[in-house]
């Protein structure tokens, strides 16, 4: 699954809530918790970066974007809002 494909099932998971869905289960808990969660997991990345263990860094990286998607689309910003972002940070910088 790419991260797009998660980001529209998430969306279709706001819309059309799914009985026993993880998913939908962490998006009832609201923004306080899925903010929560993704501090965590990026606590976790920072962490796991700093080991020897790639599987254990993948897992982690994994666990994290999982909750950006769904904090983006719980708070409405789409893929191309952040790339719109980045685009316009590479136009006016010239990051490369």
């Amino acid at each position: 699954m790419t991260i797009s494909q998660l980001y529209e099932l998430i969306q279709s998971r706001i819309s059309n809530p799914v009985t026993g869905s993880r998913t939908n289960h962490f998006l009832s808990q609201g923004l306080d918790r899925i903010a929560q969660k993704v501090g965590e997991e990026a606590v976790e990345v920072v962490i796991a970066s700093k080991n020897e263990d790639q599987t254990k860094l993948v897992t982690e990286l994994s666990d994290l974007m999982y909750r950006l998607v769904i904090l983006m689309a719980y708070k409405g910003v789409s893929w191309d809002d952040i790339e719109h972002e980045i685009d316009a940070r590479h136009s006016a910088s010239n990051i490369s």
